[in-house]
């Protein structure tokens, strides 16, 4: 549920209008004009690769601290070029990924085109691992690339064999990615909806209305897409089945007053498949749910992330923020205070998806000044890393 993703989702559809999201899409990039130039620390060089047959192992010790913190970044950028600032410091090793946007790609050859220079600047990483190279490739109108999947979701579950064309799906669209060059498919959206025309259902982004549904259906889609070699990503956990057509955290605060019970025994459901699915990634929501014990947005709370998603759920992969410039954590200051609450709560990655390079620097930079006064607790933040490098290492590049 990235914001710019919305952007391309109301171009298409023709409601961009009706709902305003230019007015708040200009708001948001507003926010994101807060990030600041990189200290000289911030370019300085990074440590060489280690030398040792297996680099993954733990890569996250030997590298300085702007190398450290950059592997808990994902970063974006405009245009159909990739920016010099951003190639320099994929050699630095301070840059875990990059996420790409339909303003992005024009077509497969130039984003292959584009994702060769990224790959060619990795190469002199101290970070001996792929870049996570990720794309929201939902389906039906949620797509970034031309082609697979062309179904949605829901197209998907009302089809004649769904969970056939659910692993159609999910061998389709990392084959497309992997055509290009990509290794991270933000997707599938596990959650179930329960009213028809609701958040999820307007645009068709959920299989069922069926928690058990949705979650058999997801892991078809992970188990197949995953098997191509492409991490997938359920999201947004702990779930957005009660959320209203108009309760969109990429625009403004949301709270879901749904019963402890019913979290963990209906909406967490189908995250439970997709964890034993094997999904590499999981993406949290940036709705509150007080039922649960916090009122900060699940992204920014440890009961629910170490509480729910790791104690409870047992997943032991890599959790990944949606945009951190969303409307959702308007509360929460900038980005810089809104990276370091994630990552305090067990986030592993931080989404910048401002399309702004600069923005990725700004986050990279408090995080590095957040690891040297402990405000992270460092033994964690450096597991973290790890975690990452470890899926990095896992995927093709």
């Amino acid at each position: 549920m990235i914001f710019a993703d919305w952007k391309d989702v109301m171009s298409r559809g023709g409601v961009r209008g009706r709902l305003g999201l230019a007015v708040a899409g200009a708001a948001l990039l507003a926010t994101c004009a807060c990030a600041s130039s990189a200290s000289p620390a911030g370019t300085a060089a990074a440590t060489s690769k280690p030398a040792t047959s297996n680099p993954a192992t733990s890569a996250a010790l030997t590298l300085n601290d702007w190398a450290l913190a950059g592997q808990h970044v994902i970063y974006s950028y405009s245009g159909l070029t990739a920016p010099s600032g951003l190639l320099e410091r994929i050699r630095l090793g301070q840059v875990a990924g990059v996420i790409f946007f339909g303003s992005n790609i024009s077509s497969k050859t130039q984003i292959a085109s584009v994702i060769k220079q990224f790959e060619q600047a990795a190469s002199s990483s101290p970070v001996n691992a792929p870049l996570l190279l990720e794309v929201d490739q939902e389906g039906g109108l949620v797509r970034r690339l031309p082609g697979a999947p062309l179904l949605s979701e829901k197209q998907i579950g009302q089809s004649s064999n769904p969970a056939s064309q659910a692993a159609t799906a999910g061998t389709n669209a990392g084959n497309n990615l992997l055509s290009v060059g990509m290794n991270v498919n933000l997707a599938p959206v596990v959650d179930f909806y329960r009213q028809a025309g609701d958040f999820y259902d307007q645009y068709q982004r959920s299989y069922s209305m069926s928690a058990s549904t949705a979650g058999a259906l997801s892991a078809g889609f992970v188990h197949a897409q995953q098997a191509t070699g492409v991490a997938a990503t359920a999201k947004h956990f702990p779930g957005l089945a009660s959320a209203s057509s108009t309760q969109n955290t990429d625009l403004r605060p949301v709270t879901l007053n749904d019963s402890y019970t019913r979290i963990t025994s209906l909406d967490e459901l189908p995250y439970k498949s997709a964890i034993a699915a094997g999904v590499k990634i999981v993406m949290p929501s940036w709705a509150s749910y007080p039922n649960i014990g916090s009122k900060r947005p699940a992204g920014l709370s440890s009961k629910v992330i170490q509480g729910q998603l790791r104690r409870s759920l047992g997943f032991t992969g890599v959790i990944e923020t949606d945009a951190i410039g969303a409307g959702g954590l308007s509360l929460y200051g900038g980005h810089g205070n809104r990276s370091i609450l994630a990552t305090i709560a067990g986030d592993d990655l931080v989404l910048s998806a401002g399309q702004s390079v600069n923005d990725g620097v700004y986050i990279t930079s408090k995080l590095v000044e957040a690891y040297r006064d402990a405000t992270v607790d460092r033994a964690a933040f450096q597991a973290s890393a790890q975690r990452v490098v470890d899926l990095r290492s896992s995927l093709p590049g």
